[in-house]
């Protein structure tokens, strides 16, 4: 249940400590994927997974600004500081066990906020008597993992079958010819460079054309089965982990 759809009073009967937290960015996608394409998707797949989940499950607003600042040379691309980020997840978190909803799973939708939810999720296990963990719905979509690039295949396709008119199709041909097919700029292990404007023309990473709806419906359902699993193993889990199972 969303909470900004609900009343307090609507709340207070819920019984349920599960909550899950999805978090995005407002960040380029190339010429063809919305600026909000990674909070659309995080969102997407919370709601899909709390729809299937047996128990009541609260999901919070998504936060729409994560890390973002390596695609600052492309227009509309907002961004925090990592200390900002990692306060700002906290202290939701921490609003959440306030009432509670003490196993958090932070659904994320772009790869520059995983490190952060990490260390969050791990300092909110320690120190907040509650248990939380980082979700990130294209690592858990089994063998097309391997095809996320950006604003390529998984996070096009997923969009084209959930959000079908956000995609500027006319604009995939371009999207494709003026990107790059890998992230970074690598001498041996080493990504030479910093923000992406440095090896990809248009910020695209990956041919978008090589995906479609039927593929976005077999992300969402590989998604939001593999977020039922967590959940199925988070609920209940203790909250003090210096006494393991």
């Amino acid at each position: 249940m969303h909470l900004e759809t609900k009343t307090w009073t609507d709340l207070d009967s819920v019984e349920t400590d599960l909550a899950l937290l999805p978090v995005g960015s407002t960040e380029q996608h190339g010429p063809h994927a919305p600026l909000g394409t990674d909070t659309l998707n995080a969102e997407t797949v919370a709601a899909a997974a709390a729809g299937q989940y047996d128990d009541p499950v609260v999901i919070t607003p998504t936060v729409p600004v994560g890390i973002a600042e390596e695609h600052r040379e492309f227009t509309g691309t907002l961004w925090t500081s990592e200390s900002t980020f990692r306060s700002y997840i906290r202290e939701i978190a921490n609003s959440l066990i306030a009432h509670g909803w003490d196993h958090i799973v932070m659904v994320n939708g772009h790869g520059g906020n995983i490190p952060a939810l990490r260390e969050v999720a791990e300092q909110v296990t320690r120190h907040d008597d509650a248990y939380a963990v980082p979700f990130t719905w294209f690592d858990e979509v089994g063998e097309h993992s391997s095809d996320m690039g950006h604003g390529g295949p998984l996070e096009t396709s997923l969009l084209q079958h959930t959000n079908p008119n956000i995609i500027k199709e006319g604009r995939l041909e371009s999207a494709a010819e003026n990107g790059s097919q890998r992230w970074g700029n690598w001498q041996g292990r080493v990504n030479l460079a910093v923000d992406s404007h440095e090896f990809t023309e248009n910020g695209v990473v990956g041919d978008p054309r090589e995906g479609g709806p039927e593929l976005g419906a077999i992300l969402l359902e590989a998604a939001a089965d593999a977020l039922v699993e967590l959940l199925d193993a988070v609920d209940g889990y203790p909250t003090d982990t210096s006494n393991p199972i």
